[in-house]
């Protein structure tokens, strides 16, 4: 009989009901739609890195493990330094030149990253030839239009797609390492250089053996490198999910507190007919919480679904720009904020709806 009436009364205003459910929609949308994004990004990255098949990465000196990379401050006299450590097997050198956000140029030495990685797979075309070529990733060529054969002014030069490779090995966007060395006016220097060892269960070991050999303590096992990208490691990122889980939470709060104080005053009469045939306080303010929670559940399923559509709109009309993954472990932490901030918002309402005098309220038109 209870739940009966909890139902009722969430029909009898059908669409102050689904706005409120909308506004906890939207909310547990942006909760889950950030940390997706957050989640995805970071582990993209990784996922690209752990592709290339280096064992260790050497870095700039001064930057920190989660900076971002770009220009050419390591001179190219460290790969036969590095080719004479002890269990080296390969090395290649990277110009990074960052364009616009979060897309960056690889300028490669093809002959030994393909040693080292296997090269790339292609749809279409291959590596390139001429110093004006350029390859791209396929959510990159989609999103830009691209085919073998295009051409496109990037950096202020020139270029001629001369392959559109699979997506998830090292660049997005990669050309000749001389030719953007000359482009970005630092021939004979390198962003950053890979190592790959005869054994890769040494890298911890060889890593510290290379600093010492570099004079430098940017030289970083991948595994160690690729730990530190974790959302928990990077403050800002996570000072920024704090901000909007606070915001999205303020927003439950406010939405569903209007919504249940416009209810209790439209149902003073029927709360003192509840209490007029010996329904305590207790029983009234059971239905309004029944009813949040009711709120809050179908606001949170409901945000869930929408958290699939924001991924496919991601995918579809930017591609490659940011990449979104399902964190399930979140599902259960946004329902939770969710249902906190819905329940703090029926606070003030179920207070007033359980200090009404009975009296009073079978006289309320």
């Amino acid at each position: 009989m209870l739940n009966k009436l909890i139902f009722a009364n969430l029909t009898h205003r059908p669409v102050r009901t689904l706005l409120s459910v909308l506004a906890i929609a939207v909310e547990v949308a942006m909760i889950l739609t950030l940390v997706g994004v957050s989640y995805g990004t970071l582990d993209s990255t990784k996922n690209r890195a752990k592709a290339v098949g280096a064992d260790i990465m050497v870095r700039p000196t001064g930057s920190s493990v989660m900076s971002s990379l770009s220009g050419a401050p390591l001179s190219e006299k460290y790969l036969p330094l590095l080719m004479q450590q002890p269990h080296v097997a390969a090395v290649t050198g990277v110009v990074v030149q960052s364009i616009q956000f979060p897309d960056s140029v690889f300028g490669i030495d093809f002959a030994a990253f393909n040693k080292m990685s296997g090269g790339f797979s292609y749809l279409k075309g291959g590596d390139p030839f001429n110093p004006d070529d350029m390859i791209v990733d396929e959510d990159y060529a989609k999103k830009h239009h691209l085919r073998v054969g295009s051409t496109m002014e990037l950096i202020a030069h020139s270029w001629n797609i001369s392959g559109i490779m699979h997506s998830g090995k090292g660049a997005r966007i990669a050309v000749k390492l001389n030719t953007l060395q000359e482009i970005v006016g630092t021939p004979g220097h390198l962003t950053m250089i890979y190592v790959k060892l005869d054994d890769s269960a040494l890298a911890d070991q060889v890593a510290d053996q290379l600093k010492v050999a570099l004079h430098d303590d940017q030289v970083y096992s991948m595994n160690a490198l690729l730990s530190a990208y974790d959302v928990s490691n990077i403050g800002m990122l996570r000072d920024f999910i704090d901000v909007v889980i606070f915001v999205a939470m303020i927003v439950g709060f406010i939405v569903v507190f209007m919504a249940m104080y416009t209810a209790v005053l439209e149902r003073t009469r029927e709360i003192g007919i509840i209490k007029a045939v010996g329904g305590s306080s207790g029983l009234v303010l059971s239905l309004l919480l029944r009813e949040t929670v009711l709120l809050a559940v179908g606001g949170t399923l409901l945000g869930i679904v929408m958290t699939y559509g924001a991924q496919w709109m991601m995918k579809r009309f930017e591609p490659g720009s940011l990449v979104q993954e399902t964190v399930y472990m979140w599902w259960a932490y946004a329902g939770a904020i969710a249902i906190v901030g819905a329940m703090l918002g029926v606070i003030v309402p179920g207070v007033k709806a359980v200090k009404q005098d009975v009296t009073e309220a079978l006289s309320y038109e």
